[in-house]
């Protein structure tokens, strides 16, 4: 299970690569976008949007037409993602109609009091506007800073990694230290992907909640295959571990000593194996050894 949920947000990553958007044509509307008075496109992880729960957002959009046509602006969604994953939206109808040629003003403001419990940290945002159909007219990536809280959305996401991550890690060492992985070296290595997966999701996550940088898919995809790519030689590399038939072959040495000193035992009337060790009232005389003890101490007869 915790194999196939981590290897599952792996192969997520790889989709999100491959469903990434290449550079098209022009967009039909040209936006320029402030928040707060701070410029969305030039937002960076060092100059992040922040987005406060607790106050509103001053969102203010300049539209040009450069189309023939007269474009309807029907909305304008102001969303954070992860992974490809959505962990906060917001939605306002605005129904702003832009003649061929003029440019428009848009000046609103935007409540995120919902943000509390749906992401926190830095976190790629966008900016998008799109028509009365619902058609992408225009849009602006920017990098936000969500002053939202751990118990949210995106905080159970990496408290979820956490504890899959540890479970994985403490299964391969256990694993490592009961000499009980696969002999096949490849099949160890395999197995050790799952830790070293895990370990860089969980960390590229830290990393987005501590505000020390944006989350970006690339660096999500160097620390998951670096990881995983480290954990895979380790793999490779442990000692064989013990077969079955190696402990079922010392299991039956040791059953034979046994039987060995039991016979011994049995034969002599000794007890114990030491030579020094003291023979039982039936032993017959033959086998018992001298008596050694100073004459004072010998019973009277």
């Amino acid at each position: 299970m915790i194999t196939r949920w981590l290897v599952a947000v792996a192969v997520a990553l790889g989709a999100a690569v491959f469903a990434a958007p290449g550079a098209g044509a022009a967009e039909p509307v040209q936006m320029s976008v402030t928040v707060n008075g701070q410029d969305a496109a030039s937002a960076g992880p060092t100059n992040p949007i922040r987005l406060d729960p607790h106050s509103p957002a001053r969102v203010q959009m300049t539209l040009t037409n450069n189309t023939a046509d007269v474009v309807t602006v029907g909305a304008v969604d102001v969303s954070g993602h992860v992974l490809g994953l959505t962990f906060f939206s917001y939605h306002t109808a605005v129904g702003l109609t832009v003649e061929p040629g003029q440019t428009q003003t848009l000046d609103f403001e935007l409540d995120p009091s919902g943000l509390d419990g749906q992401a926190t940290g830095l976190i790629n945002g966008t900016v998008t506007v799109t028509g009365g159909d619902g058609a992408v007219l225009a849009e602006t990536a920017t990098v936000t800073d969500v002053r939202g809280s751990l118990v949210s959305v995106y905080g159970l996401f990496g408290l979820a990694l956490a504890i899959l991550t540890a479970l994985a890690v403490l299964d391969a060492a256990l694993g490592i230290a009961r000499r009980r992985l696969h002999e096949n070296r490849w099949r160890r290595a395999t197995r050790m992907l799952t830790p070293g997966i895990g370990i860089g999701l969980v960390l590229a996550f830290t990393l987005s909640a501590t505000r020390v940088w944006v989350p970006t898919l690339d660096r999500w995809l160097l620390l998951a295959g670096g990881f995983a790519a480290g954990f895979f030689l380790l793999g490779y590399l442990t000692p064989t571990p013990d077969t079955e038939d190696d402990l079922d072959e010392d299991f039956g040495d040791e059953m034979d000593e046994d039987e060995e000193v039991v016979e011994e035992d049995e034969r002599t009337g000794r007890i114990g194996e030491d030579p020094t060790d003291r023979f039982s009232p039936s032993t017959p005389a033959p086998h018992r050894p001298p008596d050694t003890r100073p004459f004072t101490d010998r019973p009277t007869p």
